[in-house]
């Protein structure tokens, strides 16, 4: 039998996925979870530690296993030849000159982030060879599986097979926007009776994605930490600046439907222009007006793109991925402004995501008919990572007598109870979600009624800035009664607006513009969440909960039992609930 292992193999956000042989993915998760280090940079995708119980729980002995990273061949041969020309190097690194230029980051940055590159891509797959190697061992020279090759992809087709294959679509256009690709940062793709095919490649250094960073920069965060949801969070409390707006429409031009971006000087020149009106003390809140400037140029650029797409490969269903399809609150009003009827976004459309799409390549090319899954295996669940063991919670029982088994349904009927009483609620079920969002497998739930429940959680979980929003995850059938113009968002990936006369029943989930990222939930999709969120509907009218991701601000999403145990003591969680286990303070 043969298996694929896909890598996410960028500098940021590694992950891996396992296809079994007849397609399905078997398990998808970021190298950050496992590790605990907040995207993972520079991180192997494949950690020995990690592959060593993941093949001995998922691949049978005797197995082929087929490698596929996230870049294309073409591309890695002209990383090692720069390599071997010493252009990685700290010297010659060090000759870039560390200012602006066309791509919207440093020259000096963006050079060692290619080397970065080489290095991630020359080391794909070590940690899968290391834990085989262990396996061998441990098994008296019999291996559990070989490695038969390995495969590379270019990096915006594995973003567009994973969200084109992975969507609930069999024809679609696929619009696929990042930092950095082998070409250019941007991609379209068209998806016929599940046939992909590059419709247009963008090239050049210019990047809607690293404008956005540029944005996050100047706006007084930090894109190397990720910060750009900070943007997404802020633009609301800001005011569109004509003068800011102008400045950024400077950085690029739309020729015959196409998008062009400016030259170094210009980049500096804007730049220079907007640091010369920056606040003095932007302190935690940073430059709100800036924020909402920057989030209408970006979407007046993806606009461009979309209607490129439209012009290119007509269609009702619309596909958006790479780390722009992030963007949430463009995500929401993409329809509107476009000519297509119906989005997918898929939970992580992010580097994170391409591990599937390298994988599903991998497979295809074994397999020349096959045209993504079943339909009954689509949309692709989100919930594909780690279970975490309750053997933590048998161990805290032994000490802590508030620690109970109690069974689902019981955990379920205490944690409404909790909830609707005002308490803070961890929530650990199941697998966890593939991508930077938690959909309530690992979350943090309260409820969203209360004015001050959003202060409260930041006071006493969080920690993060008062202006960032947190998401209802709401009952789908509910959703067409508390939100306008309403659609289902499996995976919390588009914004859309409250219903006027419903905002003041949940406060604490409606953002400064009125506006909610939310997640629809189903039976059929998360059981156990549904079944909470129904739980709580029952006691207070409300289908909704307020939910975010089970962590503290600065650390991934939780990877295990002991995980969830340490915030549940050293934060003002009220509650913790692992499965079938409850403890409460």
């Amino acid at each position: 039998m043969r298996y694929y292992l896909g890598l996410a193999t960028t500098f940021h956000d590694p992950a891996l996925a396992l296809i079994g042989p007849d397609g399905t993915v078997l398990f998808a998760e970021g190298a950050e979870r496992f590790l605990q280090y907040k995207r993972a940079p520079n991180c192997e995708p494949d950690p020995a530690t990690r592959m060593v119980g993941l093949l001995a729980e998922l691949v049978p002995e005797g197995s082929e296993l087929v490698v596929a990273s996230t870049w294309g061949q073409q591309f890695t041969e002209f990383l090692e030849g720069q390599g071997r020309a010493g252009a990685f190097t700290l010297e010659a690194l060090g000759r870039h000159a560390p200012v602006l230029n066309r791509s919207f980051v440093p020259e000096r940055a963006e050079r060692i982030f290619v080397a970065e590159m080489a290095i991630a891509q020359a080391r794909a797959g070590y940690g899968t060879l290391l834990a085989l190697d262990q396996e061998t061992r441990g098994r008296g020279g019999a291996a559990r599986a070989r490695i038969v090759r390995q495969d590379r992809f270019p990096h915006h087709l594995t973003h567009a097979a994973y969200a084109l294959w992975g969507s609930p679509f069999s024809d679609a256009t696929a619009v696929i926007v990042d930092g950095m690709g082998e070409t250019g940062a941007a991609a379209l793709y068209r998806m016929e009776a599940g046939r992909i095919a590059e419709v247009r490649r963008h090239r050049g250094r210019g990047s809607v994605g690293f404008l956005y960073g540029l944005v996050t920069d100047l706006a007084g965060f930090d894109q190397l930490k990720g910060e750009e949801w900070k943007i997404m969070g802020l633009a609301p409390y800001g005011r569109s600046d004509p003068a800011l707006v102008a400045q950024l429409r400077r950085l690029y031009t739309a020729e015959g439907g196409r998008l062009k971006f400016t030259d170094d000087a210009t980049v500096r020149d804007v730049v220079a222009t907007i640091l010369s009106r920056r606040p003095a003390d932007l302190g935690e809140a940073g430059w709100a007006d800036l924020a909402r400037s920057g989030q209408e140029v970006f979407s007046e650029l993806m606009d461009i793109l979309v209607a490129e797409a439209w012009a290119l490969s007509p269609h009702e269903n619309l596909v958006i991925a790479g780390g722009c399809g992030l963007n949430s609150s463009y995500n929401g009003r993409v329809l509107e402004r476009s000519s297509f009827s119906r989005l997918h976004v898929p939970s992580a459309p992010g580097d994170d995501g391409n591990a599937v799409g390298a994988a599903w390549l991998a497979y295809a090319a074994d397999n020349p008919g096959w045209t993504g899954p079943a339909p009954e295996a689509r949309p692709l669940t989100p919930y594909l990572g780690s279970r975490v063991s309750t053997a933590p919670m048998e161990r805290l029982a032994e000490w802590e007598p508030r620690a109970r088994k109690v069974g689902h349904a019981a955990a379920t009927r205490e944690a409404a109870r909790i909830l609707a009483a005002g308490g803070l609620v961890g929530w650990v079920q199941g697998r966890a979600e593939f991508g930077p969002r938690s959909l309530g497998n690992r979350s943090i739930l309260a409820d969203p009624r209360p004015a001050g429940a959003k202060d409260a959680l930041n006071a006493k979980v969080k920690y993060r800035e008062a202006f960032r929003p947190f998401a209802p995850s709401i009952l789908a059938e509910a959703g067409p009664d508390w939100f306008e113009a309403y659609a289902d968002s499996p995976y919390m990936e588009r914004t859309l607006v409250w219903r006027e006369s419903k905002r003041d029943q949940v406060p604490a989930v409606v953002h400064a513009d009125g506006t909610g990222r939310l997640q629809s939930v189903t039976p059929a999709r998360n059981p156990a969440y549904a079944a909470l969120i129904a739980a709580f509907a029952e006691i207070t009218g409300v289908p909704i909960l307020l939910n975010t991701s089970f962590n503290v601000m600065g650390k991934p999403i939780l990877h295990t039992a002991e995980d969830a145990i340490l915030m549940f003591t050293t934060t003002g969680l009220d509650a913790l609930v692992v499965e079938d286990w409850i403890v409460v303070k």
